[in-house]
Parts: C-alpha cells; sequence; structure tokens
C-alpha cells in the first residue's frame, strides 16, 4: 500500500459523524496521522485561518501534505484512490463505483436529514425536524431490505460506501431512533466493529452549544 511521507493532518471535532467517517476510514487504512480538535462551540471553525481549508466552516479536512481536502465524502474518495492500491475500498469498475457513489448520496442526504438531525437535535439542542421520524423509517428499512442477501451495501467486501454510511447510523440511538426494528442493519455494523483497525465514535450526553 502506498504511505505518506507523513502523518496526515485530521481536522476534527469528536462528536461529529462526518469527522469520525474520515477517521475510521484513516484507521482502518492503517496510514498515520494526527488529529486537530476544532472547538465548534467557541467558532474556530470560522477564523480566516480554518476557512481557507473549508469555506463552509465544516469539519472534517485533511491536510495531506500541500494537499487540502475538505468534506467527508470527498476525503473517503480522495483516500481511497490515493492510498488503497488493491482497489477494494472503491473499485475501478464503472458499476461498481456508481453503486458506491450512490450510497455516498444517502449518506450526505437522507442520512443527515434523519438520524443525523435528530441526534444533532438532542445532543447539540440544534432545531428538530418534523420529518426526522419518517424520514428515519423509511431510510432504515430500505437499508435493512439491501443487506438482507449481502454483508455489505456494494458487493462482498466493505467499501468507503459502509463507511460513509456507518457513523450516523450506528449512533441513531442518541437521537430517539432505535435500530432493535432492524437486525440486519444491526448484523452490518457489527461486521464494520470487527474490522481490524476499527475505532468508535465518542458517545456523550446533551451538550449546550450548536455546532455549525
Amino acid at each position: 500500500m502506498t504511505r505518506p511521507t507523513q502523518p496526515i493532518r485530521l481536522y476534527t471535532f469528536s462528536l461529529s459523524g462526518h469527522a469520525h467517517r474520515a477517521e475510521l476510514f484513516l484507521s482502518l487504512l492503517g496510514l498515520p496521522f494526527e488529529k486537530i480538535e476544532v472547538d465548534l462551540a467557541q467558532g474556530e471553525q470560522r477564523t480566516p485561518e480554518y476557512l481557507q481549508r473549508n469555506l463552509f466552516a465544516q469539519v472534517p479536512v485533511i491536510e495531506d501534505g500541500d494537499v487540502t481536502i475538505p468534506d467527508s465524502n470527498a476525503i473517503l474518495t480522495y483516500l481511497a484512490l490515493r492510498y488503497d492500491d488493491s482497489g477494494r475500498w472503491l473499485p475501478r469498475d464503472p458499476v461498481l463505483a456508481a453503486q458506491i457513489q450512490r450510497w455516498l448520496s444517502v449518506a450526505a442526504g437522507q442520512l443527515v436529514l434523519g438520524p443525523a438531525r435528530a441526534r444533532a437535535a438532542v445532543i447539540f439542542n440544534a432545531p428538530a425536524d418534523p420529518r426526522g421520524p419518517e424520514i428515519t423509517k423509511a431510510l432504515f428499512s430500505r437499508m435493512e431490505a439491501h443487506l438482507r442477501d449481502r454483508p455489505f451495501f456494494v458487493g462482498n467486501h466493505p467499501t468507503i460506501a459502509d463507511i460513509a454510511l456507518y457513523s450516523y447510523t450506528s449512533h441513531a440511538p442518541e437521537g430517539g431512533n432505535s435500530l432493535e426494528p432492524y437486525p440486519t442493519l444491526r448484523a452490518w455494523l457489527a461486521r464494520i466493529e470487527a474490522l481490524p483497525g476499527y475505532v468508535s465514535m465518542q458517545r456523550r450526553p446533551a451538550l449546550q452549544a450548536t455546532p455549525a
């Protein structure tokens, strides 16, 4: 496997599922990295210095030498193409790559609109979306059905689609969305957690500040 010449710098926030995606994938790839906590409650993401890394004032961001990549799904794509010589995490086959992109879109769409926002309402006192329970139920039902005849979301081994979907799915109960009705989904979570290099995401009771 290709290795970075120096540790990758990961700008993160320990309670962010988006940031956890990047940390989890860095760890699964066995890449050296340095975590830099961004204090969202104090507005560090809005400083001029940080806005040069991500003009949307969000975590995560990675710096790999002179390359800066913001956005969790963009980071997953970059790391897979740059450091996974096997092509397992992001296959070069156009059909498989398209299937993975479909689930990356779900991770940036329904997963955020449903379980991630419900969790933010509890953890960060963010505004609750009344559509959240309906969105989450529909999403988890479709994920459950998709996984009934396969171990992972695309193919027979994990890809960046699984990494993108894992963090906010596993922490859905923190937003009041139980995973008990979805045994196949819970079995998939366990498979991710059994991967060599797996790292968990921090769990914490409700905070007062609302990060951007």
